[in-house]
């Protein structure tokens, strides 16, 4: 597959930023977002959200991080080093989600502005159950997912945000044009948790026109991190201008190539790899 630019040895490479949680078992959240974007050939920096607790079975418990503190290291990062992008995983709270907002606005980041925003609004939990209060979902929906560049959601995560259940074409687009009215520039609803599909078929939306990218289904139970890496991977791309559909391509076919490797871990679902660019 195609793979992002790189720069010289010893030159400055692309700068991105990750805001979210920590993964104990280091196979999700700003783990997997490291993980990627390090592989992807830029520079990652961090605004920690929160620390979780969780193995390869689920989380068991989370610690947020004080709001001035994860905005702190927003505008700390972002006023010195500069970044050409930046993500948002887990946020743990509508605290944490204003003080994010709140912060986007002061450094340019988001809604438009000169630094693209991807929001992968993790709200689930592996099993489908809300992983936010009800005010925190709230914030979500009327605060920052405006401000998106593009929202990428699992299915579960549609559901919560949306109320719709995604079970065919139909109720993806309705799904897509339903993420679009809450703000975001693009909507891009995945379709791996489509499980009566033999392919995985994501959707992406810019308001206008449905552009669908498909991929093999992976026959594979280790798939924890794929959100993540996909959003990941999203982030790397458009800190390299491309465009948000080229941007997506990249990533579809970079988590594709990093699920088909993926490896068991503990007693749960193991890790999607993208350790395969080190053999490329």
């Amino acid at each position: 597959m195609p793979l992002l630019p790189r720069v010289p040895l010893g030159q400055t490479p692309v700068r991105v930023m990750t805001i979210a949680g920590t993964d104990s078992g280091g196979g999700a959240g700003i783990n997997a977002d490291l993980r990627t974007m390090a592989l992807c050939g830029v520079h990652a920096t961090v605004a920690v959200a929160a620390v979780t607790v969780q193995n390869t079975l689920g989380v068991s418990g989370f610690h947020p991080i004080p709001p001035e503190v994860v905005a702190a290291q927003m505008r700390s990062v972002i006023t010195d080093i500069g970044i050409g992008a930046a993500k948002t995983g887990m946020l743990a709270s509508g605290a944490i989600i204003d003080a994010v907002v709140d912060t986007a606005a002061e450094v340019g980041l988001g809604g438009g502005r000169t630094i693209p925003l991807v929001v992968d609004p993790v709200c689930a939990s592996m099993h489908g159950d809300q992983l936010l209060a009800d005010e925190a979902m709230d914030s979500l929906r009327t605060r920052l997912i405006p401000i998106a560049t593009i929202i990428t959601p699992n299915l579960d995560e549609v559901r919560l945000i949306t109320g719709i259940e995604v079970i065919d074409r139909a109720t993806q687009e309705a799904a897509a044009r339903e993420l679009h009215a809450l703000g975001t520039q693009w909507a891009l609803v995945k379709g791996g948790h489509l499980r009566n599909s033999t392919s995985s078929p994501d959707l992406l939306f810019d308001g206008t026109d449905f552009t669908e990218l498909s991929a093999p289904r992976i026959d594979t139970g280790h798939d924890h991190g794929a959100g993540d890496t996909l959003a990941a991977a999203i982030t790397c791309a458009l800190a390299h201008d491309y465009s948000v559909p080229d941007a997506v391509r990249f990533a579809k076919a970079w988590v594709t190539r990093s699920l088909s490797v993926a490896y068991p871990l503990g007693a749960g679902h193991g890790p999607v790899n993208p350790l395969w660019r080190l053999e490329v």
